[in-house]
């Protein structure tokens, strides 16, 4: 491929992980599908969480409370994204919370309306990741937490890559099938990238053991939760993939927290 089809690629995968503005150009006669764009998806992490890690820097350098700093940079972050994850998070729960066969769950995450499971779950993961991202401001300072925010919201983002495309789709006219699958390359570069950033960005902050250690936790992470979803749905939704993001970024940031 040629620069301008990775520049493209990168451009969809974040005009469809965030509400980023973007130039039009790139989406111009494109059908909508993500099959190769998703291997930019590790790439795409990075433009994603750059707007709230530049905010903890600025706030780092005029010495703001930590915490008040982590609480406003998941504002952010959620804004950038417009909640895309968390939702996918809530809707996940409630299906694996309810009792019930497959279609039932499958039922459950086409509704709209959020259960106590749901709930619950995002009070859980964002009170993790802001506790986490504290005391990742407060010890490493901003940079390092700018440097950190980085690596997760790529390999996070990698790790939906790999979910979808370790598992079929779960309905024929949910909204990941209707996008397409991966390619088997690209699910491979998006994984590479992902975890390259990571050890790259998290070896500046935090040293070889800290960031080989939590990105041993992101992998099991990940994997738990697809056979988790292999078990119970025998495929993959676009809810699954979402909450895929969610449950590896906050198990990356939680277990930096705990070694740092």
């Amino acid at each position: 491929m040629q620069f301008r089809d990775y520049l493209d690629d990168l451009v969809r995968a974040t005009g469809f992980l965030s509400r980023l503005p973007l130039p039009a150009r790139h989406f111009e006669g494109h059908d909508g599908s993500l099959s190769r764009a998703s291997a930019m998806f590790a790439a795409s992490g990075l433009l994603i969480a750059l707007p709230a890690g530049l905010l903890v820097l600025l706030l780092a350098a005029l010495e703001a409370n930590a915490a008040l700093s982590a609480l406003l940079a998941l504002v952010v972050l959620i804004g950038t994204t417009g909640a895309l994850h968390e939702d996918g998070l809530a809707d996940s729960a409630d299906a694996f919370g309810a009792r019930g066969g497959r279609d039932h769950m499958l039922a459950i995450m086409k509704d709209s309306r959020i259960g106590a499971y749901g709930v619950l779950a995002l009070m859980t993961s964002f009170a993790l990741r802001a506790v986490s991202l504290t005391i990742i401001i407060a010890t490493t300072g901003g940079l390092n937490a700018l440097f950190i925010l980085l690596g997760i919201a790529a390999v996070s983002r990698a790790a939906m890559t790999w979910h979808w495309s370790r598992l079929p789709p779960a309905r024929a006219d949910g909204v990941a099938s209707s996008v397409g699958a991966p390619e088997p390359a690209g699910a491979r570069f998006a994984v590479l990238t992902g975890a390259g950033l990571f050890l790259a960005f998290t070896f500046l902050a935090t040293g070889p053991l800290t960031a080989i250690a939590a990105l041993a936790a992101v992998a099991v992470a990940a994997a738990q939760w697809t056979a988790a979803v292999r078990a119970r749905l025998q495929g993959h939704t676009g809810d699954t993939i979402g909450a895929t993001q969610q449950v590896t970024e906050t198990v990356g940031l939680a277990t930096l927290a705990l070694l740092l």
